[in-house]
Parts: structure tokens; C-alpha cells; sequence
């Protein structure tokens, strides 16, 4: 057999763009709250938060499970989405997690203007 040709070059630019995505998550806490967060590696910050090494409140109440992210192409946006659906009450924040990306975006951000998309 030949070299391995590596990845094909789509993939690689994939691989790229996904590497400086950020996401907003939702993670179901034990006491019926939803916590909202922002990280690149969702499934890292949700070990942590397992772990009682995350934030200060999955501490006090320890998650249940990972309701799903909403992929943004920066922080910056991430952290707007965030700030949005932390104004929500736990029931809308869990309605979000049965909507489209779009659906999502024109609920919290004024029709629309983000460019998160939902990764649930």
C-alpha cells in the first residue's frame, strides 16, 4: 500500500473552522434548573461541571445531563446568545432545545441577526 493520503482537503478546512467555533450550552441541573454556559469544547466544560470542577453553580447543583449547544462563530456572539437565554425563565430555556437554530435565533436576538446555529 501507498502513503496515507491524510485527510481530504475539505475535511481539513472543516476541522479548521470548527476549531475556532464557540458554543452556547444547556445543561439540565438536578434541581430542575437550567444552566447556560459558553465553551469551544462543550464536552470538556461539561466533564468539568460533572466533576464539580466547573462553574460555582453546577457545583452547588450538580448537572444531570446536556441538553444540547447552539455552535456561534466567535465568542463574541456566544456570549450575547448567552446572556439572552439566561434572561429566560428554565421552562423556555428547555423549549429552546425542541427548536430550529433559526427558530432559536429569532427568539433571542432580534430576528435573527446571529449566526449560531443549533448543534442539539
Amino acid at each position: 500500500m501507498g502513503p496515507d493520503p491524510g485527510p481530504s482537503p475539505r475535511a481539513a478546512a472543516a476541522r479548521k473552522r470548527a476549531a475556532g467555533r464557540w458554543y452556547v450550552y444547556l445543561i439540565a441541573c438536578r434541581s430542575g434548573a437550567v444552566y447556560t454556559g459558553i465553551a469551544i469544547d462543550v464536552a470538556a466544560r461539561y466533564a468539568q461541571h460533572v466533576a464539580g470542577t466547573g462553574a460555582r453553580y453546577t457545583r452547588a447543583n450538580p448537572p444531570s445531563r446536556l441538553l444540547g449547544k447552539f455552535a456561534c462563530p466567535n465568542q463574541s456572539v456566544a456570549g450575547r446568545m448567552e446572556a439572552a437565554i439566561k434572561k429566560l425563565p428554565a421552562g423556555a430555556k428547555r423549549a429552546l432545545v425542541g427548536k430550529s437554530g433559526a427558530a432559536a435565533r429569532r427568539m433571542l436576538l432580534d430576528r435573527g441577526r446571529s449566526e449560531c446555529t443549533s448543534t442539539s
